[in-house]
């Protein structure tokens, strides 16, 4: 006779439901719910006329009447014709451009900044670089007898202004100048209209400037105030010790060629222009600010992507990611919002990896719905000794007991049947609730439990009829 234990698995195993409402399933019907209702969300949110709305900055230029401020007023001026809004903050300049932008950081009050290549970064500050633009600046000296120095002896004793306390322009200047010390030079500071007059007064010999050549404030200090143009003396020799600079040329006759000013090709030192910024603009925010850079200056692009960073800054990921693609984030373009949360190649990451974990999960489920079909027919094989081949399942459910049956070697081999199959039933049903099943696939572990439980149905009428 069966024990109680096979008595109480076997009712067990054949009087459960068939098709229970398992946690897992509605787990995954959550899922799916979740998924159509966020890619109902993107379509709701999609911008089909894409523009720069999502575009408000803050970006640190500087004085008024300089290069740096007339920038950032065009970047203004494109952003603005793009519904977006960039705010041009006045400043002394590049030194306190960096302070300000470190400064910021907590608050978020301004993004970007222009400063020129060549200034010392904050020491644990987060800064990065957006870029820089294509159009270097020069280094220039002018002078009123600026033309009669053609070696750098002709420098000896000079009074030379060099710019605001704490300009971009001093900083550069003192390093540039920094082999010079035998020639004894007088440094001073002082703000550029100062400088301007002092000039004329022949109270400073030369005056310094870092600014764009074509710039109005140099145009008529050559033209209007007929000052001159230093040729600097052994400019590569000058240029190859700082690795910011280099040599570049203001030709004759470009600010007056009909009195020809300046009156030969003038060598000057050339340092780039950088924008830098604190890490407070999100992705699809900086992408859009490089979208209104690359408008105004239409080679920004390609400059940014020949020219290597050797500022020592970290080039920030949302540039990088522009300026390799040419161009816009085309997510970001009509979905600004889904970038911010994770950049487009990072989507495309997660989606291929959900994609091969699903098809990992599918391949193990189908190994092991293969593991629990081999496994009953092995246990079906087994029962060709007690009952012959070709019998069928019905026919076991009706088969009178033969004399084989009724030892208790073919008893313990029919209860061994029995366990075994009640056991791989039970493990077909714990796999079948199981997060590796995709959804729809539960049917394959139903098949292999209605085919046990039939088998067991039968074999426990026919061990009934063999009795104690």
């Amino acid at each position: 006779m069966m024990t109680p234990r096979l008595k109480e698995r076997l009712q067990r195993v054949l009087g459960r439901p068939q098709r229970p409402i398992a946690r897992p399933t509605a787990l995954k019907l959550a899922m799916l719910g979740g998924v159509l209702l966020l890619l109902g969300l993107l379509a709701c949110f999609v911008d089909r006329s894409p523009n720069l709305a999502h575009l408000r900055v803050s970006v640190l230029s500087a004085s008024e009447r300089g290069n740096y401020y007339a920038i950032v007023n065009a970047l203004a001026a494109e952003a603005k014709q793009q519904k977006g809004r960039i705010t041009n903050v006045a400043s002394a300049g590049s030194v306190e451009n960096l302070a300000r932008l470190v400064a910021g950081r907590t608050a978020c009050d301004v993004h970007f900044a222009l400063v020129q290549d060549g200034i010392p970064w904050p020491t644990g500050s987060s800064l990065e670089l957006i870029g820089r633009l294509s159009k270097a600046e020069s280094l220039v000296f002018l002078g009123r007898d600026a033309d009669r120095i053609k070696e750098l002896p002709d420098l000896r004793g000079m009074r030379i202004g060099i710019g605001p306390i704490g300009s971009g322009t001093e900083h550069v200047v003192r390093q540039v100048l920094a082999p010079l010390v035998a020639l004894d030079l007088t440094l001073s500071t002082q703000r550029l209209d100062e400088q301007f007059v002092q000039l004329e007064r022949g109270e400073l010999d030369l005056g310094a400037m870092v600014i764009d050549e074509d710039a109005q404030r140099l145009v008529e200090a050559v033209r209007d105030r007929q000052l001159q143009l230093l040729n600097l003396p052994h400019a590569d020799a000058l240029a190859r010790r700082l690795p910011f600079a280099r040599v570049g040329w203001i030709r004759a006759g470009q600010y007056d060629p009909v009195r020809l000013l300046p009156g030969e090709d003038k060598h000057v030192l050339q340092i780039d222009t950088l924008i830098i910024g604190n890490r407070c603009a999100r992705w699809s925010v900086t992408q859009a600010f490089l979208t209104v850079l690359a408008t105004v200056v239409p080679d920004f692009v390609r400059h940014n992507r020949d020219t290597p960073n050797r500022t020592g800054l970290p080039l920030a990921s949302a540039a990088r990611s522009y300026f390799n693609s040419e161009g816009p984030d085309i997510v970001g373009l009509y979905m600004p919002w889904v970038v911010d949360l994770m950049p487009t190649a990072r989507w495309i990451q997660l989606i291929v990896g959900v994609t091969l974990l699903n098809n990992a999960m599918a391949a193990w489920h189908q190994f092991r719905l293969w593991r629990i079909d081999a496994k009953r027919v092995r246990i079906e094989s087994a029962m060709l000794h007690l009952f012959g081949p070709g019998v069928t399942v019905g026919e076991i459910a009706e088969m009178p007991p033969r004399d084989q049956h009724h030892t208790s070697e073919g008893r313990a081999q029919l209860d061994t049947i029995m366990e075994q199959l009640i056991a791989l039933s039970e493990r077909c049903r714990r796999q079948s609730l199981s997060m590796l099943v995709p959804m729809g696939q539960e049917m394959a572990y139903r098949y292999q439990e209605a085919l046990m439980a039939d088998l067991l149905y039968a074999l426990r009428a026919f061990r009934e009829r063999l009795g104690p």
